[in-house]
């Protein structure tokens, strides 16, 4: 098994089809704290910091990472907390990129 986090994504311009939700629960057993959402087509996690200062530290090394796979999560943010989304908006479902991105973000925690 790769580790999703040293693999790089690959660009999705649509035309393929979105992983089953098996497929998107055995790269999830790769991920600590991400969550299927109920329609299987995004996966999610809640992350939380002390302070503000820390919050928006983390949103900009999540954007550094998306700009660099080209890969962009939908997020929401707070005082204290990141919610993360990662879906494929081009199959309107998950690819494999969206848990690099996510295995990705997780080494931001270590």
């Amino acid at each position: 098994m790769t580790d999703l986090a040293q693999q790089k994504c690959v660009p999705c311009e649509g035309g393929t089809q979105p992983l089953s939700n098996e497929q998107a629960s055995k790269l999830l057993q790769q991920l600590t704290g991400w969550t299927l959402q109920n329609d299987g087509k995004a996966i999610q996690r809640r992350f939380e910091f002390k302070g503000f200062y820390k919050t928006m530290a983390f949103i900009n090394a999540l954007a550094w990472i998306a700009n660099q796979q080209m890969h962009h999560p939908d997020f929401s943010a707070g005082y204290n907390f990141c919610l993360v989304t990662f879906t494929t908006h081009a199959i309107n479902g998950l690819s494999e990129n969206d848990f690099i991105c996510a295995a990705k973000v997780n080494e931001l925690m270590d």
